[in-house]
């Protein structure tokens, strides 16, 4: 079953050619629905159990890239999100992507910084109190896209705020390659530079009073440059865009969740999976193997 498990949830594998694949790979029989049995109860003892501390632990980390992508519960729209971490992953699947769900995972009082696009979930009020560092790779792209349809003077606010952002990063991936020794004063002098280029006043061209209005608001609450103040953090949300792509190809090669307990097993384990990998468990299935075998011990307790 560990090993059926791995190749569903870790490997990605639909759970209907997991028996085949399992048989040629071990010679053990196994059926879809021995398989999917076993997962939604193990969904609702140990692995249920261990996904929950998982949940609970992500409030306690000091940052935390978080994302969202389309799922289908039942054959309904749904929302697949996604929380990482350094110490672990975790996903949870629900109807709608507002911030009361968000808040599921990551509370209004988080301590941590919150590494987010620009969803309007995450710019809610409610998250007014919680650090967060906008992705600029999603801000570049958007500053492009404005760009492609500008010409003469209108296109100066764009490629100049393009340029200097493209700097800032520049800066921060310098620091970390271990090539400058002058971090504090370069990031001060291009913060300087952004924040006199976001400066309130009037733009003729509409697009960029919208560029203006919406990237100035960010970083006057520090959350566009954050990454400058504090290196550890990071410019761009790639680490939940990844995380996300293991639930992206599920979705193209199955139907998704065909219930709500579907759903939840398929969070809990894939949170489970992920964490195990991600903390040096390269055997996946010998992971969930302990994990199996320590609840079967637990249950022949007094």
């Amino acid at each position: 079953m560990a090993a059926a498990h791995s190749l569903h949830y870790g490997a990605g594998i639909p759970v209907r050619k997991v028996p085949a694949v399992l048989e040629i790979l071990t010679g053990v029989e196994l059926t879809q629905g021995a398989i999917t049995q076993d997962a939604l109860q193990q969904a609702q003892g140990k692995i249920g159990e261990i996904y929950e501390g998982l949940r609970a632990g992500v409030p306690q980390s000091s940052s935390v890239h978080t994302d969202d992508t389309g799922w289908r519960v039942g054959g309904e729209p749904a929302f697949l999100m996604a929380f990482e971490t350094e110490k672990a992953t975790v996903y949870q699947i629900r109807p709608r992507h507002r911030h009361q769900e968000v808040q599921e995972v990551i509370p209004p009082d988080y301590g941590g910084v919150m590494v987010t696009d620009r969803g309007r979930s995450y710019d809610d009020r409610s998250f007014n109190a919680v650090a967060q560092q906008k992705c600029l790779s999603h801000i570049l792209q958007s500053v492009s896209s404005v760009l492609e349809v500008q010409k003469g003077r209108a296109r100066d606010f764009g490629e100049l705020l393009k340029e200097l952002l493209q700097e800032a990063i520049g800066v921060w991936r310098a620091y970390h390659a271990g090539e400058v020794t002058d971090f504090a004063s370069r990031a001060q002098r291009v913060k300087e530079e952004i924040t006199y280029h976001l400066r309130d006043r009037f733009l003729k061209n509409p697009d960029n009073r919208r560029l203006l209005k919406q990237l100035g608001s960010h970083h006057a609450r520090g959350n566009l440059l954050r990454f400058l103040d504090d290196p550890r953090i990071e410019p761009t949300n790639n680490r939940a865009e990844r995380a996300l792509r293991p639930a992206v190809i599920a979705r193209k090669v199955s139907q998704c969740s065909k219930n709500r307990p579907g759903a939840y097993a398929f969070s809990a384990f894939t949170s489970v999976v992920r964490t195990l990998a991600k903390n040096g468990f390269h055997a996946v299935v010998e992971g969930l193997y302990l994990i199996f075998l320590s609840a079967r011990t637990q249950r022949a307790s007094p």
